[in-house]
């Protein structure tokens, strides 16, 4: 049990840092989440999270300079992990050159290989995506809401359903299941592939896992999107082991 905890400490911990970057970020553009549609949707997932008021607007006053803090900035890299699936992250960082150096022995000891810009984002649409508890709502039921909420696509689930919406039209469609009183755990731009790479045989599918796993857990990676299709039966092996 407390080795459980102490990973779910991490986790969380792991996930508050994240959130906070991205309210500093957003931050710089105002401090205002009325007024700025970036800032709004950080802080929304701030509380979807059970983030303290006083930790958000300690990293709004950060962004926007009222509080002295870190100067961060974004950084995407591409590239491929095991299998050749396609691999974008998105970092913040204080240190460029760091994140890079990390990132590519990172890529390089887990058996993939650290792209130029473009060299797999052709491959990916970049969305807008809003999770919502489902709530015994049935799939019929969310389908209105999507077709109402302007989104575009839904992958309707009995926990949780993911609604897909345009890069534009984030704010205002997360706005609406919020007006709805939908339960949301969170909203944020996806990179969603176009195309898939089959990984079918179980050695490898562990490989790329490893490698997901590890480049997620680098400190300053953000978010990690890929292309990877792997059998359920599969991925229902990886997590029995």
């Amino acid at each position: 049990i407390k080795h459980k905890k102490a990973a779910l400490d991490a986790k969380r911990g792991k996930m508050f840092t994240r959130i906070i970057k991205e309210i500093m970020i957003a931050a710089r553009s105002g401090g205002d989440p009325d007024m700025n549609p970036r800032l709004r949707l950080a802080v929304q997932n701030a509380k979807s999270v059970n983030m303290p008021n006083e930790n958000i607007k300690r990293a709004i006053q950060k962004g926007t300079g009222e509080v002295e803090g870190v100067s961060y900035e974004e950084i995407t890299y591409e590239g491929f992990a095991p299998c050749g699936v396609s691999v974008i992250v998105e970092t913040v960082t204080d240190n460029r050159n760091r994140t890079f150096s990390e990132l590519r022995t990172m890529f390089s000891k887990l058996g993939g290989n650290l792209g130029e810009p473009g060299s797999v984002s052709w491959n990916f649409d970049r969305k807008g995506v809003v999770s919502v508890k489902t709530a015994n709502r049935t799939e019929e039921e969310m389908l209105e809401h999507v077709l109402e909420s302007g989104a575009e696509d839904m992958e309707y689930d009995e926990e949780s359903t993911r609604i897909i919406s345009s890069y534009e039209g984030l704010v205002n469609c997360s706005k609406y299941f919020e007006d709805k009183k939908f339960e949301i755990e969170s909203s944020k731009f996806e990179y969603l592939p176009k195309t898939f790479t089959k990984v079918e045989e179980l050695a490898d599918a562990k490989k790329v896992m490893r490698f997901l796993d590890n480049i997620e857990d680098q400190d300053d990676v953000q978010n990690v999107f890929d292309n990877n299709e792997i059998p359920d039966e599969i991925m229902e092996q990886i997590e029995a082991e």
